[in-house]
């Protein structure tokens, strides 16, 4: 594998258009001998005592949470998020750490009784060398998880971080590798190129993909030529159900949060709303209202050409005769900042209505029933999360067992238990990618037949 001429990762805030600094991209030379450090620290990792392995990932929790402020900075900085929700997401990435401490140790095979002169038993071990491609939206929080499981379980971890937020992962990946042995977890700064020849590299066995589905299918191409075994979770366009039945404006608050929390810039936000026409008009007034107060600050997005791409979506709606109720226009100030978006009058065959628009855009289609909008939810090549407001615990049932993704929420468009899991499927993933499961994602399985000489 030959080099190209080194690439630079030039970053900028996205509040304001400063820069934040530049760092060299690692090289596909560099690539290969990063999973070669690996393969040659793993087997002393996968021999250290389950308990110890837990006990380091605390100690990176704890060094998380010391430097929480510098992490929540870093992120604000690079990505534009706040730095409250920043911070938010360092702790939850230092708690995923502490959960998969204590979950490491007693995750388990099991085993059966044969004869009276033998047994069998299965027991879980370390799959080899982890490659973690982790996104910009939640920086620390989605690799604490990738890397937590994939440490615990006696991985070693390549980790490449978002080239929208190197600095973050650096940091990230420094704190951590300061509590493990030389060679175990390692972090590469890099593009889409060093993302690539990681994943096709033939010594790696796992690679873990979060971020949009191009690029994960790319990785599933990659891992096919090689045995790897794929973790993805892609991109969503998770759909939104408001049932004549319940509150118009309560629906409308959670509409706007599930579609301009971080300016509509997670995995699972709402990114097609379907209402059912007997609320649809004070839904749509509520709504408005919403926008326009998540407007009196809006957040920036990551950066200027992520902002094109989700304007070109608005406009293409607007041109295909959708009503633009608020915002959707580009403001000239310095930075990337996009107005939160209120569309109505969405038609199936829209962009905005079929592709992940990853934006503070709220695309509506009035329906004549649930069971239409729960026909038009289902007729999606994605299958990420799905959320319904209804007061029908039949339609609720209805749901839930028809929506074809990995995650379904019932009046509420955010929460979940502590250690819950999310298995994506179609164009969204595949692999459980959070909860005890991702445990069982990252090791395989020995069997082993135990009888007496004859």
């Amino acid at each position: 594998m030959t080099d190209k001429p080194l690439a630079t990762l030039d970053i900028r805030d996205p509040r304001d258009g400063r820069p934040v600094g530049a760092l060299r991209a690692a090289t596909a030379t560099e690539a290969a001998e990063a999973v070669r450090t690996a393969r040659r620290a793993q087997p002393d990792w996968a021999a250290t005592p389950a308990a110890d392995r837990g006990a380091a990932l605390r100690a990176a929790a704890t060094s998380l949470r010391v430097h929480a402020t510098d992490l929540a900075n870093l992120v604000a900085t690079e990505t534009g998020r706040p730095f409250g929700s920043a911070h938010e997401g360092v702790l939850a990435g230092a708690g995923t750490l502490e959960q998969y401490a204590e979950l490491g140790p007693v995750h388990r095979g099991r085993s059966l009784q044969g004869g009276p002169d033998a047994a069998d038993f299965m027991i879980p071990g370390p799959r080899g060398v982890v490659v973690a491609l982790t996104p910009w939206n939640d920086p620390v929080a989605v690799a604490c998880g990738l890397l937590g499981a994939a440490l615990v379980t006696g991985n070693a971890v390549v980790h490449k971080p978002s080239e929208r937020c190197p600095h973050t992962g650096l940091l990230v990946g420094s704190l951590l590798a300061g509590h493990l042995p030389a060679g175990v977890a390692q972090t590469l700064p890099g593009d889409g190129e060093v993302g690539a020849a990681l994943a096709a590299d033939p010594h790696v066995a796992v690679v873990a993909h979060v971020g949009g589905t191009a690029s994960g299918r790319s990785v599933a191409a990659a891992a096919a030529r090689t045995g790897a075994k794929v973790l993805l979770e892609n991109g969503g366009n998770d759909p939104l159900l408001v049932d004549e039945d319940v509150d118009p404006v309560w629906a409308a608050g959670q509409a706007a949060l599930g579609a301009f929390t971080n300016a509509g810039q997670l995995c699972t936000s709402v990114e097609r709303i379907y209402v059912h026409q007997a609320v649809a008009e004070p839904f749509l007034a509520a709504l408005c209202d919403e926008a326009r107060a998540w407007n009196a600050d809006p957040q920036p997005l990551v950066d200027a050409r992520h902002r094109d791409a989700v304007h070109a979506h608005v406009a293409d709606a607007v041109a295909a005769g959708a009503r633009l109720l608020v915002g959707g226009r580009l403001p000239e100030e310095t930075g990337s900042r996009y107005p939160a978006t209120v569309l109505d009058g969405c038609e199936p065959g829209m962009r905005v209505m079929r592709e992940e628009t990853f934006g503070p855009v709220a695309p509506v289609r009035v329906v004549a029933s649930f069971e239409e909008a729960l026909a038009e939810a289902c007729d999606d090549e994605h299958g990420l999360a799905a959320t319904v407001l209804t007061a029908s615990m039949a339609h609720a049932q209805r749901a839930w067992r028809a929506l074809p993704v990995g995650t379904v929420k019932v009046n509420a468009v955010f929460g979940g238990a502590p250690g819950g899991a999310a298995q994506p499927r179609g164009a969204s993933g595949t692999g459980f990618g959070y909860g005890p499961e991702l445990l069982d994602e990252m090791t395989t399985t020995k069997v082993v037949h135990l009888g007496v000489p004859g």
